[in-house]
């Protein structure tokens, strides 16, 4: 029997996803395990594989789209079975899941109920008409209701390029904007310079152009999104580039994480000097096999100390702390428009080559977007580095539901005591940040001190 198959959940915080592609076509057979299409999440793109075996017989989402956690994105089933009923009662002709133009047009009551008050009084929105009245603004006025279609890369293209995408004509199916329309929108003149937020002109279009909740609050009416202007500027002076899935999972959880989280931060400087000449006898004995950070001997450092303090692998779960037998160590990773923390698992058992070769392998993907749900979840602790960028120190946010995150900043030339003696040096500093729900400033302290103490005497990171 015929079954309608929805968007899994392919990482703990996804809420919804954008479909790169289609691995398989209607009318593939499949077998459970069967990797169909590839989805974007909020962390990275994910493989979607089957659970199920049977044929492919509908795609209700399109190449491009955006889909809602558990929206039907096709049909599974027998081949030539009849599956007119099951594409009705997901909507006319099988509407995408990611509700394309017609859907919200049908039931635009949410979206319109603020809209005509402001509009229908003219009076204040007319007064600044002559400010803005240029014909290029309304020239390339496709600024529109309705949900955005646009493909990932023309997203990506039109945040890079300063383009607005609701300005932008779409030519690609459906009316979706495809790489060649921000192209041409970035060459015109007209169009350039002229994000719809800043188009008082038309404040009929900017008022209709919201239809989630989060492009509401920006732009809710032609009034609030004038008022603005006046203080910041003429229009033309700023940009607002649409956030990406992850930009906006990544503004929720460290919002909640740094209101719910009561963070306190300990901090140590060390002498790196030993750590920098046991880094070169290791990569000295590897040779061809590969290379050794200063960054892999921390995060074998902080393993190899959580196992020696085990009280700080731990998370609060609300009623109760739960203390992780095994130590995974999240070490994070900057992408475009993000930032993705794959997971070393066992770390401390581990060696240094191991360690080395594994953080190599999962960054290298993890900018490639091409992480597995499984290498992205599940971390006890979180390494963050930010020294590559001459930061000297930091503090970071905690992870939830992980207790603690280790901070580390970049190695610096400067004059040290030794014997009495001023002498050149070199110092680095570590600072972390931890959940007071779990961790006090002693133990903290405890943790702190033995990751600095075998990085001072780095031997041990080897056994």
């Amino acid at each position: 029997m015929a079954q309608i198959i929805g968007l899994p959940k392919l990482s703990p915080t996804m809420e919804e996803g954008v479909l790169v592609r289609w691995v398989k076509k209607v009318g593939d057979r499949v077998s459970p395990g069967d990797l169909v299409a590839e989805v974007e999440t909020d962390k990275a793109n994910m493989d979607f594989n089957i659970e199920d075996d049977g044929t492919l017989l509908h795609l209700f989402a399109k190449e491009g789209d955006t889909v809602k956690l558990g929206a039907p994105v096709a049909i599974l089933g027998k081949a030539g079975e009849d599956i007119a009923a099951l594409i009705a009662s997901v909507g006319s002709g099988g509407a995408p899941a990611s509700a394309p133009p017609p859907a919200p047009a049908a039931t635009p009551a949410p979206v319109a109920a603020p809209a005509p008050a402001p509009i229908a009084a003219p009076a204040p929105v007319a007064a600044p008409a002559p400010v803005a009245a240029p014909t290029p603004v309304a020239a390339p006025a496709p600024v529109r209701g309705g949900p955005l279609l646009a493909s990932p890369l023309a997203k990506t293209l039109a945040a890079e390029l300063g383009i607005d995408l609701r300005t932008v004509l779409g030519t690609g199916p459906g009316g979706r904007v495809v790489e060649r329309d921000v192209r041409a929108a970035a060459a015109s003149p007209s169009a350039a310079p002229a994000p719809a937020p800043a188009a008082p002109t038309a404040p009929n279009t900017v008022s209709a152009a919201p239809t989630t909740a989060l492009q509401a609050m920006a732009a809710p009416s032609a009034e609030t999104a004038l008022a603005p202007l006046a203080p910041h500027g003429e229009a033309g002076d700023w940009i607002d580039v649409p956030a990406s899935n992850m930009r906006k999972r990544i503004a929720t959880r460290l919002t909640e994480a740094k209101r719910d989280v009561p963070h306190f931060y300990l901090m140590r400087r060390f002498d790196p000097e030993a750590l920098l000449a046991f880094r070169g006898r290791v990569n000295a004995l590897l040779g061809d096999r590969g290379k050794v950070s200063v960054n892999d001997l921390i995060v074998k450092s902080a393993a190899l100390a959580l196992r020696r303090v085990p009280a700080c692998n731990a998370a609060w779960i609300g009623d109760a702390i739960r203390r992780h037998q095994r130590v995974h160590v999240g070490v994070a990773v900057a992408i475009d428009d993000g930032l993705v923390t794959p997971v070393v698992r066992d770390a401390d058992l581990k060696g240094l080559g191991v360690i080395a070769a594994e953080i190599g392998d999962l960054a290298k993907r993890a900018r490639e977007r091409a992480l597995k749900g499984h290498e992205i979840t599940g971390s006890t602790f979180t390494v963050s580095n930010l020294g590559m960028f001459g930061i000297d120190r930091f503090t970071a946010i905690i992870n939830p539901p992980e207790a603690a995150i280790l901070a580390v900043g970049g190695i610096s030339d400067e004059p040290v005591v030794k014997g009495g003696a001023v002498v050149p040096g070199k110092r680095m500093t570590l600072t972390l940040s931890c959940d007071h729900r779990v961790i006090d400033g002693a133990l903290g302290a405890k943790l702190l001190a033995i990751i600095v103490e075998q990085l001072e005497a780095p031997e041990a990171l080897a056994l």
